[in-house]
């Protein structure tokens, strides 16, 4: 049978061979690269709109948009944002079309391209784009698509022009494009293709290539914090919200802070991602929101009952045709681009794929409404109070995320999911019957059926990518008994949520000092998973078999439990619970398929040997690198001050094996103050404003970021102009960038 790399595209081995050939002469001529030359009317056209739009940048490099129109504001984002990442841009635009492959050829384009094809991300979004997005709201794609079409013709030697000029629909798409990923489509697709035949599903389950299949992490990851106190536990009496999202440092899904103000009155200071004119999280000048990711069972996967040609399926006892249709990828081999296809079926249960075990569908909860959730994010961002703000919330376009929301006078929480109301029978983790309709749902829980808190008595709520029903101090908790749908909603209670309910819980009066410090808490809690699943386990089953594994079970043993910079033993009880974490959080995979703590943790004495001692301090060990910038650090994995490392690659990896390398964990970090005053808000980045090494905002936050301080954000215009270190309309290059 073939991998399950071969599952996803089916190719011959001697195109592979090609390939190979192809590349290797590619790196001594040239690739297939076009050059984008708009028409000189075109770019006069942006030229002129480039006027209406100031682009201030302060100390920080943080780009402050100011425009006549929230159309205006736009191009200015995305030219700045474009400045500063404009690879990375121009790479979404391409993974959103499904055509990665042509810009780079990777495992993961291909397999990128493939699920867009698979998930007819092109036709959807084409399909709603009129429908499911407000005349404003297109008007403000149309005026970023803009801002990146003039930053390209400016800059044609970043260029491939195959993807330009961007079109409005294209941010649509980017929406279309990532919601599937984030709520766990790449890892439903993972489960399907690792499926075994129905006879063999008792035995022990199929092991997936990690490798191959896990190139969803690219996209998300499942991690963030979310805090918000209320005058009533605060020791000033005022409101905090705590906007603390765990992304990768780099890529699709990096942060990107700005400060967005039209002269037509909107305003919004927060964060985005590459590709997208709207901040995700942050406030506005009356309130704010964040939010951390959710797991409720929102991608279900149908077995179907087939004929040996797969030219029909059975459901209900009724032949059904499969439909049949090809989803074409196109590479790019540098001399020439190269098209392969792989079939695909459509059923009334969601797109099909052929695996070892049949023929098996995907079904993804709300996926026909994805491309409004940029028009619920649109209007989170232009209400002006919290009845306006719920009403965008009713719209439950955005299918998942925890959501934290605060202003002056309100805290709240909300388990915001396209719930699906299913049927009592089958295990829905697994894969699901599909010769019966019984199991194919179609309706959802609406918004005030889902878990809420709303300005509860404790005067806290807290979510850290655990169970809702455990959000504040009780009896102010969700019931999980309330509705049986909330039986497919997670009941995972994360270190960093047991830590938030016992600092912030446990505080009746909290200075903005002690909010702070509990949002930065390095502390594991004797109940968190590391304990668990990994240090308890490996204390009571490990024999030591020579005096250095009885020596790193003492370090083991005696480890002070937090991930204080100094501690010695954080390293070796992190790395012994990384893959068991990554299994559960990452792929979400049961228990059962989890690494054996003793296997992972003799793998970590053996490396900690390898490269060092098994006491080293966690912060010689676990480095920010940015650059030339290495600044050791603490924090780790599910401590509410959230680090996550890995091994070191290339010539770097070479000459300082001892080094693990944060890719992810605490990212933007802001905390926002609603007081009589207004608003006012303080933020930090890991790295800086841009992903541009020559730029000198490439690290400049990092400083302050490994000092875990936040730096005064400016929202006043006569600070801003202040802080100013250059002014300019978009086209005027400075020459510090």
């Amino acid at each position: 049978m073939a991998s399950n790399q071969s599952r996803w595209i089916r190719i011959p081995a001697l195109i592979f061979i090609w390939l190979g050939a192809l590349i290797f002469l590619g790196l001594i001529f040239r690739t297939h690269r076009v050059r984008y030359n708009p028409s000189p009317e075109s770019v006069a056209r942006l030229e002129k709109k480039a006027t209406n739009v100031t682009i201030r940048r302060d100390d920080y490099g943080v780009p402050h948009i100011l425009g006549e129109t929230e159309q205006d504001v736009a191009f200015g984002l995305a030219y700045a944002h474009a400045e500063d990442d404009f690879s990375t841009i121009q790479a979404v635009v391409a993974a959103s079309r499904g055509q990665l492959s042509r810009l780079h050829l990777s495992s993961t384009s291909l397999q990128n391209d493939f699920y867009a094809g698979m998930f007819r991300i092109n036709d959807r979004t084409e399909a709603v784009y009129d429908a499911q997005i407000s005349p404003e709201l297109q008007e403000v794609f149309q005026g970023y698509a803009d801002g990146l079409n003039y930053y390209a013709a400016l800059h044609p030697e970043e260029v491939d022009g195959r993807f330009f000029p961007v079109e409005a629909k294209d941010l649509a798409r980017g929406f279309v494009h990532k919601i599937p990923l984030f709520v766990g489509t790449g890892q439903e697709l993972g489960k399907a293709l690792a499926a075994r035949p129905p006879e063999e599903e008792s035995s022990a389950p199929a092991k997936q290539d990690q490798e191959k299949t896990s190139w969803y992490e690219d996209y998300a990851m499942v991690a963030s914090n979310a805090h918000a106190v209320s005058r009533s536990r605060s020791a000033d009496g005022i409101h905090r919200l705590n906007v603390n999202s765990h992304q990768p440092w780099d890529g699709a899904v990096a942060w990107y802070e700005a400060h967005l103000k039209s002269k037509d009155g909107f305003e919004m200071y927060g964060a985005t991602f590459p590709g997208s004119p709207l901040i995700f999280v942050g406030h506005n000048k009356k309130l704010g929101w964040t939010h951390t990711v959710n797991t409720p069972d929102l991608v279900d996967s149908y077995r179907l009952q087939t004929d040996e040609d797969y030219t029909k399926y059975t459901v209900d006892g009724e032949e059904k045709p499969l439909q049949t249709r090809d989803v074409d990828i196109t590479l790019d081999l540098f001399f020439f681009e190269f098209t392969v296809s792989r079939t695909v079926y459509d059923t009334i249960f969601g797109p099909a794929l052929e695996t070892d075990s049949g023929l098996i569908a995907v079904r993804v909860a709300g996926i026909e409404n994805h491309a409004a959730s940029a028009e619920q994010w649109y209007r989170m961002g232009r209400a002006q109070n919290f009845q306006e703000w719920t009403a965008a919330m009713e719209m439950q376009s955005m299918p998942m995320f925890h959501t934290v929301y605060a202003d002056a006078q309100n805290i709240a929480y909300v388990y915001n999911a396209r719930l699906p109301v299913r049927t009592s029978g089958p295990e829905y983790s697994g894969i699901i019957p599909g010769n019966s309709t019984a199991y194919l749902w179609e309706e959802y829980l609406d918004y005030d059926e889902l878990p809420a808190v709303i300005n509860p008595r404790s005067g806290f709520v807290q979510n850290a990518n655990s169970t809702p029903f455990y959000t504040t101090s009780t009896p102010y908790n969700p019931d999980p008994r309330d509705n049986e749908q909330y039986n497919y909603i997670e009941r995972r209670l994360t270190n960093r949520a047991l830590r938030s309910l016992e600092l912030f819980g446990g505080d009746s009066s909290i200075s903005r000092e002690e909010f702070l410090r509990y949002k930065f808490d390095q502390e594991y809690h004797p109940s968190a998973p590391i304990y668990q699943e990994a240090v308890y386990p490996v204390l009571e089953r490990f024999r030591p078999t020579n005096a250095l594994e009885k020596e790193a079970l003492e370090v083991l043993r005696n480890w002070d439990g937090t991930a204080r910079p100094e501690s010695q033993g954080a390293m070796l009880a992190m790395l012994t619970w990384r893959p068991i974490w990554k299994t559960l959080v990452v792929d979400r995979k049961p228990i059962e398929e989890a690494p054996d703590p003793v296997d992972s943790f003799r793998e970590a004495v053996d490396y900690l040997l390898d490269t060092g001692t098994l006491s080293d301090p966690l912060q010689s060990r676990q480095k920010l690198i940015r650059g030339d910038t290495v600044l050791g650090m603490g924090g780790g994995p599910d401590v509410l001050n959230a680090m996550h490392m890995k091994d070191l690659e290339g010539l770097q990896g070479w000459l300082h094996p001892e080094w693990q390398k944060i890719y992810a964990g605490d990212s933007f970090i802001m905390l926002v103050e609603f007081t009589r005053e207004g608003v006012q808000s303080f933020a930090a980045q890991p790295y800086g404003s841009s992903m541009r090494p020559e730029s000198r905002h490439y690290a400049d936050q990092a400083p302050i970021f490994q000092k875990r301080l936040l730096r005064r954000t400016y929202l006043d215009e006569n600070e801003i102009e202040f802080r100013t270190i250059r002014s300019y309309h978009p086209g005027q290059e400075p020459e510090w960038m």
